[in-house]
């Protein structure tokens, strides 16, 4: 393969505030336009690092770590023999295989849902929909308790502090120096739901006031009379500034989540979000909306 044949790199230390899982991804993508510009099949390539072809197809999604010796291996078999181009990707390995923050939280989360703490962190643009629920990016610490509690603060699970404290750590992705843009759509009835009590609720709205008025934070509610049409379970969109990275969508239920992102399921599901979009009110009404809640609390 010619140095004109090869697919352009794309370095992943050139923004920091870009997640580890991002990186593993984009690393990932990389490698497998490499190895189909030189011809080379999946089982091919793990036989050259000592793996089956299933290894080599997780590396490429970016759901492994990756080792130096390996991509080493790999570069040398897809015809990258230029000493700074190698380094290069040598260097996004290094980048893709540092710890994420939430590694610390293992004791509480479940498997399925560290792989979307992780594409939380790395999405440019996140859109949610809750129909139950003030979506966990924005509730405040008495909420998410009395969600973590069941409402039953006397018989507190012996992780439920932890996984509260995973939550609120979450919510920093909001407000850092790069913050991530979060589009909100909240079913009313939500707002009608007590979690924690009354004057929790109200801190909530309040809280949820507060967030909606920064830039990079959209709220919108769906009226009572508009609910249900649309969609019929909560759902998150999660978008990449990447252009390797595509959609995902994430759908949670009580045993796991489905992690979507074929073009079929990314389009009904953005077609929903469209429509959701359309019959919520609009962000200003929303606000109306909260505060003339909290007038009547």
């Amino acid at each position: 393969m010619t140095e004109a044949d090869r697919p352009a790199v794309a370095t992943t230390d050139a923004d920091p505030t870009r997640g580890v899982t991002a990186r593993r991804i984009v690393l990932g993508s990389q490698l497998r336009r490499l190895r189909e510009a030189a011809g080379i099949s999946r089982a091919d390539a793990g036989y050259i690092i000592r793996a089956s072809d299933s290894k080599v197809w997780r590396l490429e999604l970016g759901r492994v770590a990756f080792k130096e010796r390996d991509v080493t291996d790999l570069l040398t078999a897809f015809g990258v023999t230029d000493a700074a181009e190698r380094e290069v990707f040598l260097e996004m390995v290094r980048h893709a295989n540092e710890p994420g923050w939430w590694r610390r939280y293992n004791d509480v989360m479940p498997n399925w849902f560290q792989d979307f703490v992780g594409l939380e962190e790395s999405a440019a643009r996140i859109q949610t929909y809750e129909l139950q629920f003030v979506p966990g990016l924005l509730q405040i610490e008495p909420y998410a308790r009395a969600i973590a509690t069941r409402g039953r603060p006397d018989f507190t699970p012996p992780d439920a502090e932890r996984r509260i404290a995973l939550r609120m750590r979450r919510q920093k992705i909001l407000t850092g120096v790069s913050p991530t843009k979060l589009w909100a759509v909240v079913d009313e009835s939500a707002f009608h739901r007590p979690i924690g009590g009354r004057e929790v609720l109200r801190r909530q709205i309040e809280h949820l006031l507060e967030m909606a008025a920064l830039p990079n934070v959209v709220l919108q509610v769906i009226p009572q009379h508009m609910s249900g049409y649309a969609a019929e379970s909560p759902f998150t969109v999660l978008r990449f500034a990447e252009p390797e990275l595509p959609d995902v969508i994430y759908v949670e239920h009580l045993s796991g989540a489905l992690y979507l992102d074929n073009r079929q399921d990314i389009e009904l599901y953005s077609r929903a979000l469209d429509r959701l979009v359309v019959d919520a009110e609009t962000p200003d009404r929303t606000r109306q909306l909260l505060t003339k809640l909290l007038s009547e609390m």
